[in-house]
């Protein structure tokens, strides 16, 4: 004879509580038809647990648990209501509602037997089998935010880049006839010597040779204004020498302040060809007489030229190299200005390293030395040190504006940036300034719904391949601007910010119940 009956199954295997039901309970009620019967579920910790590690620790016999398999407490519940009986769950390892099974156990026993001894003053007061309050499951452990791997063809598109010159703004000059486009934030960002070259005043009327200032050596140009307006020709007459500028015959006539500028072509094999303003006029053509600078360089001045892609006519910088620079060796170090590698298998080393010895980049010529000592392999850390340096000058170019061709209108304000560096490691970026869109041919491109902070970030973000935070950076804004822009690694690496700082907060005790509602509400 029994008090009361507790009726146990497992919710990790639904067998056991269908035979509750088809052979269990007919039992009980055939052997012990007035003793109260107690439903509970049992082992309710695999419900919430790692099945994987669960059937890893069990012995190598037993049948592995299913995912399917494991009941949810509403199919217990059922069971319980249909055969009029209190349901509890219950779980020995997270030592919940032990308790609860044998105090409502009790209970039941004791008002079963209040019906037989309705005299007994003392079961009057006895409560039926109380409800089980809901088990709170343990926390799971944080999702793991997979960060993908950056874009592998970045580093290649430079070289890419170099070959198909979109967005050149400068033309190399060889041996009088031969040009080669190039752009100035690459170049200038990897040679120091490039970099003062570009950063050098053409703007000066009267160039005399100085000494201890500018670059640290004297600088002697015979650059003058051209003032002398002529109608276009298709002779060769008409071409002047690179490296000559000469000052206009009406330029005598008139006083300075009736000056108007003109453009005159290049000169010595008619690569480029002054083009007229919209106004009438010609540009004003400016340069210098490097001879006595460097010796890799002969002269530089700007002119209006051919962009070689759209054939659209635009101010580039054309510099003249000295005639002892060969295009080849000279194509494998602009090929290491841009990329920071060097092929071992190139056949003019001494040629490249006498043009590093004059472009004064002292890394190219020590890889050169590594590869005739049969010891190449310390190349590689050479181009490390490399994209580090450049990584910073990149960086440096960003914040102050240098050499930018191109600026961002934003909500905000605008930022200036560089087309080579956007083309190069953003596809859509590629896409609208190389494509047929009107943002290829403009300096301005406006962005809406975006801020500086983020722009900003998304640009050191292209520029160096690496996330940098700032206190006004909104995370979620950055999201969407990376998802716009086709960054999923930007992304990636945005969630993993935000995420960091919502734990570090709430291990400083801090409430982000707020911030992680608001997440959650623009995720979805």
């Amino acid at each position: 004879r029994s008090d009361v009956v507790v009726l146990c199954f497992s919710i990790a295997n639904p067998n056991s509580l269908h035979h509750v039901k088809t052979m269990w309970y007919p039992e009980i009620k055939h052997f012990c038809p007035r003793a109260p019967v107690i439903l509970v579920g049992c082992q309710l910790d695999l419900r919430y647990a790692d099945l994987e590690a669960v059937n890893r620790a069990r012995r190598p016999l037993a049948r592995p648990i299913k995912p399917n398999e494991i009941l949810p407490p509403e199919k217990g519940r059922e069971v319980a209501k249909e055969l009029g009986i209190p349901y509890y769950e219950t779980s020995v390892v997270a030592q919940f509602g032990v308790k609860d099974v044998f105090d409502n156990a009790i209970r039941a026993a004791l008002i079963s037997r209040r019906h037989l001894q309705f005299w007994k003053s003392h079961l009057r007061n006895v409560q039926r089998p109380l409800l089980q309050a809901p088990f709170l499951p343990p926390k799971p452990p944080p999702p793991i935010i997979i960060v993908p791997d950056p874009p592998s063809n970045n580093e290649e598109r430079p070289a890419h880049l170099l070959e198909d010159p979109l967005c050149a703004d400068v033309i190399l000059v060889l041996q009088e006839k031969i040009k080669i486009y190039a752009h100035k934030i690459y170049l200038s960002t990897s040679s120091s010597k490039f970099y003062d070259l570009f950063l050098m005043d053409l703007s000066e009327e009267d160039q005399q040779s100085t000494a201890g200032h500018g670059f640290g050596a004297a600088v002697t140009a015979a650059a003058e204004r051209m003032l002398h307006q002529e109608e276009r020709h298709h002779g060769r007459d008409f071409l002047l020498r690179a490296a000559s500028f000469d000052i206009c015959e009406s330029a005598e006539e008139a006083g300075p302040g009736q000056r108007k500028p003109c453009l005159r072509a290049s000169t010595s094999d008619g690569i480029l060809r002054g083009d007229r303003y919209e106004n009438g006029e010609r540009g004003l053509r400016r340069g210098r007489n490097l001879s006595s600078w460097s010796r890799a360089f002969t002269s530089i001045q700007e002119e209006m030229a051919e962009d070689p892609l759209t054939y659209k006519s635009k101010l580039m910088v054309v510099v003249k190299m000295d005639a002892s620079i060969q295009p080849g060796p000279f194509r494998a170090v602009l090929k290491y200005l841009y990329t920071g590698e060097l092929d071992e298998n190139e056949r003019d080393l001494m040629h490249i390293a006498h043009i590093a010895e004059l472009l004064e980049v002292f890394d190219l010529r020590m890889m050169v030395a590594n590869i005739l000592n049969n010891e190449a392999f310390m190349n590689q850390e050479i181009t490390k040190a490399f994209h580090v340096r450049r990584t910073n000058r990149v960086k440096e170019c960003l914040a102050k504006g240098t050499f930018s061709d191109v600026t961002f209108v934003l909500d905000d304000g605008a930022i200036s940036a560089h087309k080579p560096l956007l083309i190069s490691s953003c596809d859509w970026m590629a896409a609208m300034f190389g494509g047929p869109f009107v943002e290829s041919s403009t300096n301005e491109v406006a962005l809406p719904h975006t801020s500086k902070s983020c722009m900003r970030a998304v640009l050191e973000y292209l520029y160096t391949g690496q996330f940098s935070s700032s206190p006004d950076l909104d995370d979620m804004k950055l999201i969407i601007l990376a998802n716009r822009l086709c960054l999923p690694h930007l992304v990636a690496l945005t969630e993993q910010y935000t995420v960091t700082g919502l734990m570090e907060a709430a291990q400083m005790m801090v409430d982000i119940d707020g911030d992680v509602l608001v997440f959650l509400e623009l995720a979805q």
